[in-house]
């Protein structure tokens, strides 16, 4: 089986600090075959990343990237994968899902119904952009959510709405990459088309309420505690101890 982790930040994200080629150290220790690198309103870490990876197959064999965004929009927070041009924050979910499209990504919504998390995706948007068809997969496991059933609504709103499942670490830092996977059975694809047509095998519905045999969603929950390093990375660079980007 082959493992994506759908969801990481780097030192390109303000709440974070990891280098890129540190949160690529811990996608290999993790056994992964793909990340995903989706900084905050950014997809500069992610280019950092690809390019370190072609650069490097020596230190990261087998290991692929999918340049993504975690974009504020002004509902909350949606992410875009296989961008090539970065999308600003504060367009509305309908505008930044259409420029998403636009570059041929892939719709994901984070941690939609993590009830610590201000920047998640207002209800009322998700249910208007799934009605809408706009969303390619609902991220059912985030392993910073810290109550889990958090993340089991997710998996009954992509249940309800017939939608595929990912998941994410939403690691901002090294030792966190990989806590949350989807496993395939073949090499994740790494075009839009070909990952959507994979993930079909873990779209779930009120008649199959599990990924598809022999594909699977997993990981474990990270400690509560990880989030006082993301407060810190946000109060270090306020005050000027760490500089906007740590490369």
């Amino acid at each position: 089986m082959f493992r994506i982790d759908f969801h990481s930040h780097t030192g390109h994200s303000p709440d974070a600090a990891v280098p890129a080629a540190s949160l690529l150290d811990g996608a290999v220790r993790a056994g992964l075959a793909t990340l995903c690198v989706t900084d905050h309103n950014t997809i500069d870490g992610g280019r950092q990343a690809a390019s370190i990876v072609a650069r490097r197959p020596d230190r990261y064999p087998g290991l692929s990237v999918i340049i993504g965004e975690e974009v504020m929009t002004s509902e909350g927070e949606v992410i875009g994968l296989f961008l090539t041009t970065t999308i600003p924050r504060g367009l509305t979910p309908e505008e930044t899902i259409r420029r998403i499209r636009d570059q041929g990504g892939l719709v994901t919504v984070p941690h939609p119904f993590d009830r610590l998390r201000g920047s998640r995706l207002r209800s009322g948007a998700i249910q208007r952009i799934a009605d809408a068809g706009l969303i390619d997969a609902i991220e059912g496991l985030n392993a910073r959510v810290t109550f889990s059933a958090d993340n089991d609504r997710a998996i009954a709103f992509a249940r309800a709405y017939q939608l595929p499942v990912v998941a994410g670490s939403d690691a901002h830092t090294a030792g966190e990459v990989g806590r949350a996977w989807v496993a395939l059975d073949e090499p994740p694809g790494m075009t839009t088309d070909i990952l959507r047509a994979q993930l079909e095998a873990t779209r779930v519905t009120p008649s199959r309420p599990q990924p598809a045999t022999g594909h699977a969603i997993g990981g474990q929950i990270s400690s509560p505690l990880v989030h006082l390093g993301s407060s810190l990375a946000r109060w270090q660079r306020r005050l000027g101890l760490l500089p906007d980007v740590v490369l």
